[in-house]
């Protein structure tokens, strides 16, 4: 027997195995986390969660106002970031594949992305919050907007930029104007994966803690007021599960579980996507 041959097996079967033990080290992780979550939160999964408001201490209640709070900021959110995310991402991947000038923005939205979110909350409450003089949803609205612009930018470039060249020089040929290229063959083509990029970045912000903290703080009554601080699910989720209440507890898991369920929900989503190419 080849001794050389009996080693390279027994390096190959060691490097399977620590893979292996690796990948169940963190699926048994990701598995606690949701048991634990489905397990304290199904207890407060009733109507009153949906059609109640955020209650007092002792008393019943539920987080519709969060959840509707968290809602109009994330819609403000993808009002905003979207076209800008989409646009940005067309000028790099059609505009600027080569260029220095591509690269330079490229290299500042990357550090845009890996930023840590409370960074971006801190800026927001001094160019929105402070000016205002008060936290409100528009702060809020503003920072998740801040979080989700460079997802859907490097999406978008990295999708334009798989479109062959041949597909543009086709419709070229046949005298079509580049923005028709742009917005009836290469947005076609790329279609699935921007789609893609948009809904990861919304699963990102759903959850995001820190940026509201500073922008949007919460509200414990009813209110859709973006002008105003506005109830969301996640700061509610901290305050409650830092209070002594049990009740508060309770609810805080109930949050927790819908977010996650929401957050799977999206990446769902976007796998289906992925795996269909298409719409």
């Amino acid at each position: 027997m080849d001794w050389l041959y009996l080693r390279r097996r027994a390096v190959n079967a060691f490097n399977l195995m620590v893979s292996a033990l690796s990948t169940i080290f963190g699926l048994f992780w990701l598995v606690w986390i949701l048991w634990t979550t489905i397990d304290f939160g199904m207890d407060a999964i009733n109507w009153r969660l949906v059609s109640e408001i955020t209650p007092p201490p002792g008393s019943s209640g539920g987080l519709a106002n969060a959840f509707v709070g968290s809602l109009m900021m994330l819609g403000l959110a993808l009002v905003i970031g979207t076209p800008i995310g989409i646009l940005a991402g067309t000028f790099l991947g059609e505009f600027a594949i080569k260029s220095r000038m591509g690269g330079v923005i490229r290299f500042v939205n990357d550090i845009l992305l890996s930023a840590p979110s409370i960074i971006i909350g801190l800026f927001v409450y001094e160019m929105v919050v402070r000016p205002l003089g008060h936290f409100s949803g528009l702060a809020g609205g503003l920072a998740l907007a801040v979080i989700l612009i460079p997802v859907v930018l490097r999406t978008t470039d990295e999708m334009l930029r798989l479109v062959p060249g041949t597909m543009r020089e086709a419709a070229l040929a046949l005298g079509a104007p580049y923005w028709k290229v742009i917005t009836q063959v290469t947005y076609r083509a790329a279609l699935s994966g921007i789609l893609t990029g948009i809904i990861l970045a919304l699963a990102r912000i759903s959850g995001e803690t820190a940026p509201l903290l500073f922008t949007a703080l919460s509200n414990q009554f009813w209110s859709t007021d973006m002008l105003a601080p506005l109830a969301n699910v996640p700061v509610v989720i901290f305050q409650f599960a830092m209070s002594p209440y049990e009740d508060w507890h309770a609810l805080a898991w109930a949050g927790a579980l819908v977010m996650t369920m929401v957050v799977l929900f999206l990446s769902i989503v976007s796998r289906m996507i992925i795996s269909r190419g298409k719409i």
